[in-house]
């Protein structure tokens, strides 16, 4: 329990604290808007010293190292682990805890200022002595490896002291806002006593998980450049890379390097070229023999003697002379036509020869090209070879690649069938532990449920299921769609932690309220839940602290010889004047 606080701040209100419910009070001034009010009395502040003195982390936006309080100690009394204990902290020196008690309690002890006589914890390790001392949590002694998502004292912590800066009034099983699911799960867990290593396992799960869906998002948007695949399309792309790269390096172990290649491969050139034009010449020389046969058909002397006929029958005679004369034309035309006709024949037969010559070539040319071209299939020029020898590492390369590819693919895709084993064992793990542990379920269930049955007509319900992401708890009283019907949610479920710790002997041994946990909550709520808060507190042997403003104290609903003012601290603050608050002063 919190025995006593204050500070060598001269205007700080020291309070000294009691067993059971104890209420600090703040007056609100006529005219005070609820934001004043709230910000100048200072009842949000006393959270945040108990978080300062309990090792939370106080970084430059922390009050503790604003001008107005860095120069200053704050200081407590209280009971850790069945010893009372001074523990100061200042904003002056935030990582270090000064302590006044017998330390021999704890796993690790503090160092010795020569200097001072003072005994002092480093921050972090003032913080893995409370996990031990309050919670039973292993020391961090740094000889084992670190558990990655296991619960930690500062996280257990803050559900018995919630920061409303920080969402810690959002949800029962959440004691700030961006808390992440995992932590949720193993701290909540650990309070009521389930195993709390398997949500840790399962967030180890989830990782893996999620790298294997960046990979496979990445592979899909092609950022890898194409490096992803499915396995049976690389082994696809292997095959065929592979019976590329057999063919290649059986094509490079036969090749023979050929010196005149160059040349050889030229003189092919011109042979084709010149079996081209002998090709083409014949064509010509053939095209002429068609016509010169042609015309030498058609070529006849004149009819001379049908003329002659003619004119015999039109009773014309024609004398000696001119009978003479068509005979000697006639004599001509034949010696003409016989010279035409040996002329075609002369002409067709030089052509002839022509084709017979020029087969005769086409011939040699054939021949040599053959010769040559087996010489060019035999082997190549050594730039044909350097290249070849050049494509069959390169298909060499890419086979290897494939390969490695299609390893990492087939590693995926088992991985992610490891991954669905794995979690079915965890779900199957985590129901196991729940069978085992069914008397700490029924211990939470039914102590949740006396609770908001002392608070509402019909009780409302703790849930715990094993779901496919690990635990899941759901708290539920009838009407929760009101805010206040929330915080009342919050209100039981922090008292049954609270009772359920103090029952099995670890825990802070206090809970603490700030007002705002009854922003919302009908008056007649406040006041049952006070009392209840009071008759828990007082029969489980834990502590209950609670902040409020005096204009929202409850005037009825107390049962009958219940006196809320037996609970009220002495002190009270107000934001009536600078000096009302708790600190005594007020700042940015």
């Amino acid at each position: 329990m919190i025995r006593r606080i204050w500070s060598d701040l001269p205007t700080f209100k020291a309070l000294d604290f009691e067993p059971g419910l104890n209420i600090l009070l703040a007056d609100k001034s006529a005219g005070a808007t609820d934001r004043q009010s709230r910000n100048g009395a200072g009842k949000t502040s006393l959270i945040e010293i108990i978080h300062f003195l309990f090792g939370a982390d106080a970084d430059r936006k922390s009050i503790f190292r604003s001008e107005a309080l860095e120069p200053f100690t704050f200081d407590a009394v209280v009971d850790i682990g069945g010893s009372t204990f001074q523990v100061a902290r200042s904003g002056k020196k935030p990582n270090e805890v000064r302590l006044v008690g017998d330390p021999s309690v704890f796993p690790v002890q503090p160092k010795l200022d020569k200097a001072t006589g003072e005994l002092i914890f480093g921050r972090k390790d003032w913080s893995s002595v409370l996990g031990t001392a309050m919670f039973g949590l292993p020391v961090e002694d740094g000889g084992e490896e670190k558990v990655r998502f296991a619960p930690t004292f500062r996280s257990l912590f803050s559900y018995f002291v919630r920061r409303q800066g920080g969402g810690g009034f959002a949800a029962p099983e959440r004691h700030y806002e961006q808390q992440l699911p995992w932590d949720q799960q193993v701290n909540v867990s650990y309070l009521l006593g389930l195993d709390a290593s398997i949500p840790g396992r399962f967030q180890e799960l989830r990782q893996r998980e999620k790298v294997m869906a960046e990979l496979r998002k990445a592979a899909k948007a092609g950022d890898l450049g194409g490096f992803f695949g499915t396995a049976a399309d690389i082994r696809t792309r292997l095959i065929v890379s592979e019976n590329k790269m057999a063919r290649l390096k059986e094509q490079a172990a036969s090749f023979q390097v050929v010196p005149e290649y160059d040349d050889l491969e030229r003189e092919a050139t011109h042979l084709t070229k010149d079996i081209g034009r002998v090709l083409n010449a014949n064509t010509q020389d053939r095209l002429l023999i068609d016509q010169l046969e042609a015309a030498l058909t058609q070529e006849q002397p004149p009819a001379v003697g049908d003329l002659e006929t003619l004119y015999r029958e039109a009773g014309v005679l024609l004398p000696d002379v001119v009978a003479r004369r068509f005979d000697e034309v006639a004599r001509f035309h034949q010696a003409v036509v016989e010279n035409r006709r040996a002329h075609l024949s002369a002409e067709i037969e030089s052509a002839q020869g022509r084709i017979q010559s020029r087969n005769s070539e086409k011939v040699r040319l054939d021949t040599r090209r053959s010769q040559v071209m087996g010489i060019l299939r035999g082997g190549g020029a050594l730039d044909h070879y350097l290249k070849l020898q050049e494509e069959v590492g390169r298909v060499e390369a890419e086979a290897e690649t494939l390969r490695r590819r299609l390893e990492l693919a087939e590693q995926l895709e088992n991985t992610k069938a490891e991954l669905d084993i794995e979690r079915a064992r965890l779900i199957k793990a985590l129901q196991t532990d729940y069978h085992e542990r069914d008397a700490v379920i029924r211990e939470a269930v039914v102590l949740f449920e006396e609770l908001s049955e002392a608070l509402y007509e019909r009780a409302g319900s703790l849930t715990i299921n094993p779901g496919r992401s690990g635990p899941e708890f759901a708290v539920k009283i009838d009407s929760s769609r009101s805010k206040g019907i929330n915080n009342m949610q919050i209100f039981c479920f922090d008292m049954m932690l609270a009772e359920l710790n103090v029952r099995r002997g670890r825990g802070p041994g206090f809970l603490i309220h700030d007002s705002h946990l009854f922003d919302g909550v009908d008056e007649r709520q406040v006041a049952k839940a006070l009392q209840l808060g009071a008759d828990r507190a007082a029969s489980a042997g834990f502590q209950y602290i609670v902040t409020m403003n005096s204009d929202v104290v409850p005037k009825e609903g107390f049962r009958e010889g219940f006196e809320l003012e037996e609970f009220v601290l002495p002190v009270r603050l107000t934001d009536a004047s600078e000096n009302g608050g708790l600190f005594g002063v007020r700042f940015n």
